[in-house]
């Protein structure tokens, strides 16, 4: 069986890892394709850090489309082949008049809960405006959302399934910018590419709304290098690109932001 002790150790997302190796387990003894719940971006990187050790298993993550924030895992015995085919996922549309009653993806998220389905088996929402959004989520769902969604906020809505490919996914807005930096802090450089005060974005790290690679990092002194990605809720993403050395041994890079 898998090193789970091994494994867990040093992991945030204890619970949610100790899950998927049990599955994992599962797929090496019955040989049989085992699929997650839907995974947060954290979690998701935690797993695939993690099971990157691992030669027994493998896996492939998807949510419906490239840039899926949550997202299923197949895992497999390594003997077997693995695609994104095999991720079961449903979409569905919510389908209302929003016009004068402008709900969030909040709302949305917060009536889908409410008709007392847990967080694990829904994807991404993709809020439309005016008309209504779209929702990834399990097959096994579908029926149930149908009949019981009726109402987001003061809107009366009507859910239905649709085709994957009628997903209407909004590029993220990107933004490139080159600075020059004294060092590679993590709060010298967020300050920069997310373009707040580096004390704010002190208080941000302090405060644990900040992640590096989908890891919490509280220390404003941590280190970036290139490929690096650092994330704050309702600020977007910031990818460190290349990191050049100035005359004046200062840090020229170039940052990319994903708003």
């Amino acid at each position: 069986m898998l090193p789970r002790k091994e494994l867990l150790r040093g992991v945030e997302n204890r619970d949610s890892i100790a899950r998927v190796i049990d599955q994992a387990e599962q797929a090496i003894k019955t040989w049989e394709v085992v699929l997650t719940d839907f995974l947060s971006p954290p979690e998701l990187a935690e797993i695939q850090r993690v099971f990157s050790r691992l030669t027994d298993v493998h896996l492939v993550a998807w949510g419906g489309y490239p840039q899926a924030e949550r997202q299923r895992v197949t895992i497999a015995r390594s003997e077997l082949p693995l695609d994104q085919s095999q991720v079961a996922i449903t979409a569905l549309e919510i389908v209302g008049n929003f016009l004068f009653d402008t709900a969030t993806h909040r709302d949305f998220l917060g009536a889908i809960l409410g008709t007392g389905i847990v967080r694990e088996k829904t994807g991404d929402i993709m809020v439309l405006g005016e008309r209504g959004a779209q929702v990834i989520v399990v097959p096994e769902l579908t029926e149930f959302l149908e009949m019981s969604l009726k109402q987001v906020r003061s809107v009366p809505v009507k859910t239905q399934p649709i085709d994957i490919n009628e997903l209407k996914i909004r590029e993220p807005k990107k933004k490139e910018l080159t600075t020059v930096e004294a060092s590679l802090r993590l709060d010298a450089i967020a300050s920069a590419g997310f373009g707040m005060s580096r004390s704010k974005m002190v208080d941000l790290i302090d405060s644990g709304d900040v992640r590096v690679n989908w890891k919490e990092i509280t220390q404003a002194s941590s280190q970036l290098k290139t490929g690096d990605l650092i994330a704050i809720p309702g600020k977007g993403r910031l990818e460190v690109g290349e990191i050049t050395v100035t005359k004046k041994d200062r840090y020229r890079m170039q940052l990319t932001r994903y708003m």
